[in-house]
C-alpha cells in the first residue's frame, strides 16, 4: 500500500493555472490582502507534511484497533491523540475561521485542498476538525457574540472540539419528528433532555471539552420542522472566567459496530437534565445547523475526493510493479517473466477512470469554493450569484463525487485482484471507509432530490441557467485549438437544459416526476461539470503543452473522459424522458 503523499501539483495546477484564484482573492472586498500565492503555498506546503507524515501513517491501524468505549469514555485509536495536538499547535483547527475570535480567516478556495489532505490521509482522523470548523461556522453566523466570545476561541485552538447532534433513533432525514425536548430556566439557560445516535466524535479524550449543537424542542413550539431550536450544550460546563467546571449531563451511551471509518467513534448521545444555551432565535434551529450542515456536505464530497486519490495512488504503484502476462503489442519488458500489468488495456481503463473523475472531482470542489467564497466575501450582486450557484452546486458535489469516489474505490481494489480483499493492502479498507460518504449528511439519494425539487424545479431553472451562463462564457472565451471538446461540452449542456425543461413541464401533472428523475439528473449535471472542469484543464494544459509531461498526460485523460465517460449524461438523459410510469407503475405487494 502507497504511503499517501498530497497531490500537491495537481492542486497548484487546479488552483492557481486553472482558476488563477488569486485574481478573485485579490478582488473580493471581504478578502482582499488577507491571502496570496506565497501564503497559500506555505500553508498548503505545511499541510501536505502533516497529512502524510503525521496523520496518513495511522490510518491502517486505527482501522484495525478501532475507537474503544468503557463506561461512558472513549479512548480514540493509538497516536490520534498526539496527531490530533500537532494539528491543533499548528493553528491547522482554525484555518477558515473567523479572525475575530482566533481564526485564521482563509477562504474555502484554499482550505478545501488543506481539507482535501487531511481527509484523504485519514477519513476517520478527519472528522474530529470537520465537524468542529463546522460547529463554529454555525455559532459564528447564529450564536450571541455572549456565546461567541466563549467558545470560538478554544473551538479554533483545538483545545476544544465540536459535535453535530441531530439524528434520532425514529427520527433521521425526517427531523420535523425529533422528540429531544427543552425547556427555559429563566436565567438564559435550557434543560436538555433527549437521546441522539449517529453522532462523530461526540465523546473522545483528544480534547479536553467537546461542545454539542443539539437540535430540541421547546415547549410550546409548532408540530414539524418549523418547531426545531438548536442549543450548544457543552460536555463539561464553563465557568464565567472561562475555566471548566462541573461535567454537565451528557454522556455517552455506547459506540456503533460499523463497516467502516472505524477509528473514528460514532456514538450515541443522552443528554440527561443537560445545561444548554439558545443558538439564534427559537424554533429557528434547523435553518441554524443547515449552516453547518451545507459546510459538512461539501467536506464530505472532499473525503470522497481523498479517499479515491489515495485509492488512485496505490492502485497506480501496483500497476507499475505487478508483473502479469505480456503486452498485447508484444513484450514491453522481456528480460522479466512478465509485462506490468499497466500495459493491459483493461487496466488502464480502470486506471484512467479513477484519474477522470478524481482529477475532474478536484477541479468541481475548487470551483464550488470559488463560489462559497463569493458568497461569503462578495457584495452585491455578485454575492447573491455565489449564494445561488452554492446552493446548486452544493448536491452535487457532495453526492456525485461521493458516488464516483466509492466506483473509483472499487476499481483501485480491482486492479490489485484478489490481493485488494486482503487487509494488507489496504484498498479494502478505503472502500469500506468511503461508502459512509453515500449516507451521512443526507443521503445522495436525499441529495438528489434537493437538487431536483428545491434547486432546480422550485425557481423554474433559474439557477441552472446561472451555471450555463457561466459554461457558455467560458467557450466563448475558446479558440480553435479547443475544437475537439467545445461541440461535446455544449452539446452536454444543451442536454441537461433539455432534461430541466422536460421535468419542469411534466412536474406539474405529475408529483412523482421529480423523485424519479433525481438520481438520474444529479448524474447527468455531474458529468456535465465534470466535462466543464476537463475543458477547463484541457485549455490551461494546452498553453504549457510540451513544456512538461504532466500537462501532455492532463490532455490524455481529458480526451479520455469526453470521449469513455461523458456519454453517460446521455444515458441519464434517456432515463429521465422515460417518466415515473416505470418506476411507480409495480404495486407495492409484487416487489
Amino acid at each position: 500500500m502507497a504511503e499517501y503523499q498530497a497531490p500537491l501539483k495537481d492542486m497548484h495546477f487546479v488552483l492557481k493555472e486553472v482558476f488563477e484564484t488569486e485574481k478573485l482573492w485579490a478582488e473580493l472586498p471581504g478578502l482582499a490582502g488577507a491571502v496570496d500565492v506565497d501564503t497559500a503555498d506555505a500553508i498548503m506546503e505545511e499541510a501536505a507534511k502533516i497529512a502524510g507524515e503525521v496523520v496518513g501513517p495511522l490510518n491502517r491501524e486505527s482501522d484495525e484497533q478501532g475507537s474503544r468505549w468503557d463506561d461512558g469514555e472513549v479512548t480514540a485509536p493509538d497516536g490520534f491523540k498526539e496527531a490530533y495536538a500537532t494539528f491543533c499547535e499548528g493553528g491547522w483547527n482554525g484555518l477558515g475561521g473567523n479572525p475575530e475570535y482566533g481564526g485564521m480567516g482563509m477562504p474555502k478556495t484554499l482550505t478545501a485542498h488543506v481539507e482535501e489532505m487531511l481527509q484523504g490521509a485519514s477519513i476517520s482522523f478527519g472528522l474530529a476538525p470537520m465537524l468542529t470548523a463546522g460547529a463554529c461556522l454555525s455559532l459564528d453566523a447564529h450564536a450571541s457574540d455572549e456565546l461567541k466570545e466563549k467558545y470560538l476561541p478554544n473551538m479554533y485552538s483545538g483545545q476544544w472540539s465540536g459535535a453535530m447532534d441531530l439524528t434520532e433513533p425514529h427520527a433521521g432525514t425526517d427531523l420535523g419528528i425529533i422528540r429531544s425536548s427543552a425547556k427555559e430556566n429563566g436565567d438564559g439557560s435550557y434543560t436538555i433532555n433527549g437521546n441522539k445516535i449517529f453522532i462523530t466524535w461526540g465523546e473522545h479524550d483528544m480534547a479536553e471539552n467537546i461542545i454539542h449543537l443539539v437540535l430540541a424542542r421547546l415547549p410550546d413550539a409548532p408540530k414539524g420542522p418549523k418547531g426545531i431550536s438548536l442549543f450548544l450544550v457543552p460536555k463539561i460546563m464553563v465557568n464565567d472566567d472561562g475555566s471548566l467546571g462541573e461535567r454537565n449531563g451528557v454522556s455517552c451511551g455506547s459506540i456503533e459496530k460499523k463497516m467502516g471509518i472505524k477509528g473514528s467513534a460514532t456514538c450515541v448521545m443522552n443528554f440527561d437534565d443537560a445545561k444548554g444555551w439558545l443558538v439564534g432565535e427559537p424554533n429557528q434551529g434547523l435553518a441554524c445547523m443547515f449552516t453547518m450542515m451545507n459546510y459538512e456536505r461539501l467536506v464530505v464530497g472532499i473525503q470522497g475526493l481523498g479517499a479515491a486519490e489515495r485509492s488512485w495512488q496505490s492502485a497506480i504503484e501496483y500497476a507499475r510493479e505487478r508483473l502479469q502476462s505480456r503486452s498485447p503489442n508484444g513484450a514491453v519488458a522481456p528480460e522479466k517473466a512478465a509485462d506490468p500489468i499497466i500495459v493491459h488495456p483493461d487496466v488502464r481503463r480502470m486506471l484512467l477512470t479513477m484519474r477522470a473523475y478524481t482529477e475532474g472531482s478536484r477541479a468541481l470542489n475548487h470551483y464550488t469554493a470559488m463560489w462559497l467564497d463569493k458568497s461569503k466575501f462578495a457584495e452585491g450582486d455578485e454575492k447573491k450569484q455565489g449564494a445561488d450557484m452554492m446552493a446548486l452546486l452544493t448536491p452535487v458535489t457532495k453526492a456525485f463525487v461521493t458516488d464516483k469516489a466509492l466506483d473509483c474505490t472499487v476499481l483501485g481494489q480491482q486492479v490489485f485482484g484478489g490481493h485488494g480483499y486482503l487487509r494488507e493492502w489496504g484498498q479494502e479498507q478505503l472502500v469500506r471507509d468511503v461508502r459512509i460518504c453515500q449516507i451521512y449528511e443526507g443521503t445522495n439519494g436525499v441529495q438528489a432530490m434537493d437538487l431536483m425539487g428545491r434547486k432546480v424545479a422550485a425557481n423554474g431553472g433559474k439557477f441552472i441557467e446561472l451555471f450555463a451562463a457561466d459554461i457558455k462564457e467560458f467557450i466563448a472565451s475558446c479558440d480553435d485549438n479547443m475544437s475537439e471538446f467545445i461541440p461535446a461540452l455544449e452539446s452536454a449542456l444543451a442536454g441537461l437544459q433539455e432534461s430541466t425543461q422536460w421535468v419542469l413541464e411534466n412536474a406539474a401533472n405529475d408529483p412523482a416526476v421529480i423523485g424519479s428523475s433525481a438520481y438520474d439528473y444529479l448524474h447527468q449535471f455531474g458529468h456535465v461539470a465534470h466535462a466543464f472542469m476537463w475543458a477547463r484543464m484541457a485549455k490551461a494544459a494546452m498553453a504549457k503543452q510540451g513544456s512538461d509531461e504532466y500537462y501532455d498526460g492532463k490532455l490524455a485523460v481529458a480526451r479520455f473522459f469526453y470521449a469513455r465517460l461523458l456519454p453517460q449524461a446521455n444515458t441519464h438523459k434517456q432515463n429521465i424522458a422515460a417518466g415515473s410510469e416505470p418506476v411507480m407503475s409495480l404495486a407495492a405487494e409484487l416487489f
